[in-house]
């Protein structure tokens, strides 16, 4: 059984960063794929980045080239770091986690069986 908990989320001005984190506690984290999605009120649930065990990053079109994902192994913690922050990347940001995720289901949440409570960030002047 693996938990995860978020934190770092936060009201920001557009424009601005936010570093968000993930602290993961039982399992291998090592092993695991961690992904982060996000879910605004009234849209579905939607990926927006994911950090396999051997490090491999993807991201959604919406958001690659702003944020980027990372993995400290050491201290069993994910992060998300977003800069150019925008309106519509308001939502509540959710970690999740998964072991033996293949490739091809990596941005498919149904495939993540740990998930955090969530952190919400709200980007508005």
């Amino acid at each position: 059984q693996v938990q995860l908990v978020e934190s770092g989320g936060g009201l920001i001005e557009p424009g601005g960063s936010l570093r968000l984190s993930c602290a993961a506690s039982g399992g291998t984290f090592r092993s695991l794929t961690l992904a982060w999605f996000r879910q605004a009120p009234g849209n579905e649930r939607e990926f927006v980045a994911a950090i396999r065990y051997n490090s491999v990053t993807l991201y959604s079109d919406s958001v690659k080239g702003r944020f980027t994902i990372s993995r400290d192994n050491g201290k069993n913690t994910v992060f998300l770091q977003m800069n150019s922050l925008r309106p519509d990347d308001t939502a509540i940001y959710y970690c999740a986690a998964g072991s033996g995720v293949i490739l091809s289901s990596t941005r498919n949440g149904v495939y993540y069986p740990y998930w955090g409570h969530g952190t919400q960030v709200t980007v508005s002047s």
